[in-house]
Order: C-alpha cells, then structure tokens, then sequence
C-alpha cells in the first residue's frame, strides 16, 4: 500500500511517528550509576535482590 492511499490524518500520524523514532535514536544513552548494583537491571526484570533475596513488587 502506498502512503499517499492513506487519509491526510493517516499520513501525518505516520510522519509523526517517523520522527519521534529518529529521535529516540538520536538520544545519547544513559551513563552508568555509580556506586549502583551489579548485574542486570531490577526495573528492566521487575524484581530486585539484595543478599540473594529477591522481591518482586
């Protein structure tokens, strides 16, 4: 399907989007925590250990 098929309203939504992901890939990434925890991120696996006890939330 061609883009220029789509309603007006389609098409800028697809601009739009188009230029929210060039953004994001413009982002720099954030530095590291100092002084944080080892291992993989708690937030990014939605549970957090400390001394081998893990709790989800």
């Amino acid at each position: 399907m061609d883009r220029s098929d789509l309603p007006p309203a389609a098409q800028r939504a697809l601009a739009e989007a188009e230029a929210r992901r060039k953004a994001a890939e413009a982002d720099q990434p954030l530095p590291r925590e100092l002084g944080g925890r080892e291992g993989p991120e708690p937030v990014r696996y939605g549970d957090w250990e400390k001394k081998g006890i893990a709790v989800d939330f």
